[in-house]
């Protein structure tokens, strides 16, 4: 099976895979070795003929090969989106933005956000009236500390 000469019309498949559509040194992966290497295992697990780890092996060999050609399809897609995004003008911080704003709008809107909001507000009003009483009660035992004859030493 070749995975160059597979005809996956996913919208171009071959742009930006160099020369006739030829497979990138970088993404070039040696299929054939690694199922070399999976043959030269001699010992088969329990329960399993030589003819049917013979399959296996051929089966392995076409899923690794498809793999290979999908990892290149994706390759020239990421780089014809690139491409598009260059040309629209878009980098990555704005995307970065973009999605940070969005992120904060979902959680915004989110039922979990508004519970724990309303929770918090309820908690935060609680405890201000906490402290108010706490604050009142204070100045009133200062007061009633002014007015007891051994306060002179404080102030």
């Amino acid at each position: 099976m070749d995975p160059v000469g597979q005809d996956i019309n996913l919208n171009s498949p071959n742009k930006g895979l160099g020369p006739a559509g030829g497979v990138d040194s970088l993404t070039d992966v040696s299929v054939k070795g690694g199922a070399m290497a999976v043959a030269a295992v001699n010992t088969l697990p329990p329960g399993l003929t030589e003819e049917e780890a013979e399959e296996l092996r051929s089966e392995l060999v076409k899923v690794e090969e498809e793999v290979n050609t999908l990892r290149q399809v994706l390759l020239a897609k990421e780089k014809h989106s690139a491409d598009l995004k260059r040309k629209l003008g878009l980098s990555p911080l704005n995307e970065l933005k973009q999605n940070l704003s969005k992120g904060w709008q979902d959680v915004q809107t989110s039922n979990a956000y508004k519970k724990t909001s309303e929770t918090l507000s309820v908690a935060g009003q609680k405890t201000t009236a906490a402290f108010s009483t706490m604050g009142t009660a204070l100045s009133r035992k200062l007061g009633d500390m002014r007015a007891l004859p051994f306060s002179n030493s404080f102030g």
